[in-house]
């Protein structure tokens, strides 16, 4: 219970990141180092995530030793190694012990709640000084930025979804009521890459549940559901359309291409000049650099790879990439206790992925996090692989996650 509680409310914390050291950073450091005391065990997939990502950090080293000013480089670095520890933290205790996935989650939710509310008070300027939880009159609760904001109600939205799809009937209010709180936030915070993530992130999800059932009986459900989800989600948005302001500034926001991505030296424009710079200098310009240069950041997580990180820390970040999509999906449909919570997790990491090339992750905390739940279950898989092969039952903890999946 202990163990659970510490994991729930360190993932609550990283819904809110109003300032920086944010309460996520000053919880997970002493939470870490508690647990490595008692003892926590890595894993031959952990160790190799850590390994990934060492030398991803490594790449950021040369690249600053090219800067002339180190400006707050190191400070950057230090983050960008912490976030890369808490993802190795909850691959190594979700592998260890499996039953953690459903607080996890249920954290996740709770803090989705709480600032996606915030952020649709905000919009509507329901109570004094609720402004804080705006910028630009779009709504992004306790966060820094909508883009942000947006992003990180999707995993829970999902996982809401795919409660709505499966879960107890009885239930179907409560989860169904939860879930319009999220995607009325993601809407609100007018982030094309938030709605774009969620839509193809939940169609992902119905896709993997109708091919992964040979029921006649659950594919019916399914597309029901599925039907009613989708109807009680328009309905929602076109109510919110009719609202002052709402269905012309969503016309603007709803535009592919905005005049600060094709325009001169837009984002599209500095796309070609990055990769260009990248041929030139092959350690890297320097964390943080190029938008010092350009006067704005790359909005490509593989240019910014590049950038930051120089050619050795890419070469880690799309060989981390590659390792979780093609690890992820050679296990996604097998019948596991803890196949609900990968599910969830690797369809929104897919949509990220696509998101990456228009928007930086580098210090996106939510991130991080779903790499280390993706790759505990690489753990978790291998462990269940060498158990059948000496013919043993399941274990106890295994076991604890049976019921709730």
């Amino acid at each position: 219970m202990l163990a659970a509680s510490a994991v729930f409310f360190g993932v609550f914390l990283s819904g809110f990141v109003v300032n920086e050291p944010s309460p996520y950073e000053l919880y997970m450091v002493p939470l870490i180092a508690v647990w490595c005391l008692f003892g926590l065990p890595i894993s031959r997939h952990a160790g190799v995530l850590m390994a990934i990502f060492t030398v991803y950090c490594v790449g950021g080293l040369f690249s600053m030793a090219q800067m002339a000013d180190l400006y707050d480089t190191p400070i950057y670095l230090a983050v960008t190694l912490f976030l890369a520890l808490t993802s190795v933290f909850f691959a190594a205790v979700t592998r260890a012990q499996p039953w953690l996935f459903r607080p996890i989650f249920h954290g996740w939710v709770a803090a989705a709640l709480v600032t996606g509310t915030l952020g649709i008070c905000g919009y509507f300027n329901l109570f004094p000084g609720a402004e804080m939880f705006t910028r630009y009159d779009r709504a992004m609760g306790a966060f820094k930025d909508p883009n942000v904001f947006g992003p990180f109600l999707a995993l829970p939205g999902i996982y809401l979804l795919y409660l709505v799809l499966t879960g107890d009937p009885r239930k179907l209010p409560l989860h169904a009521a939860m879930l319009l709180v999220i995607v009325a936030a993601i809407f609100l915070s007018f982030s094309r890459g938030a709605w774009g993530l969620f839509v193809i992130s939940a169609m992902l999800m119905v896709a993997a549940l109708f091919l992964q059932s040979n029921s006649g009986l659950f594919r019916l459900r399914i597309v029901l559901m599925t039907t009613f989800a989708f109807l009680l989600l328009t309905v929602a948005i076109l109510v919110a359309l009719q609202l002052p302001g709402v269905g012309d500034f969503f016309s603007a926001r709803a535009q592919l291409v905005q005049e600060y991505d094709g325009g001169h030296l837009g984002r599209f424009a500095r796309f070609g000049i990055g990769f260009q710079m990248a041929t030139e200098h092959p350690f890297g310009i320097g964390p943080l650099m190029f938008g010092r240069m350009l006067g704005e950041d790359t909005h490509n997580i593989w240019l910014k790879s590049l950038m930051d990180y120089g050619w050795i820390g890419f070469a880690a970040y799309v060989g981390l990439i590659l390792g979780t999509l093609v690890g992820g999906f050679r296990i996604l449909f097998r019948d596991r206790p803890w196949q609900p919570y990968l599910m969830c997790a690797y369809v929104v990491f897919l949509g990220h992925i696509g998101l990456g090339t228009v928007i930086d992750m580098d210090h996106w905390r939510h991130f991080y996090l779903l790499i280390g739940l993706i790759w505990g279950c690489f753990g978790l898989e291998q462990r269940h692989q060498a158990r059948l092969a000496r013919k043993t039952g399941p274990s106890p903890a295994d076991g604890g996650i049976a019921g709730d999946a």
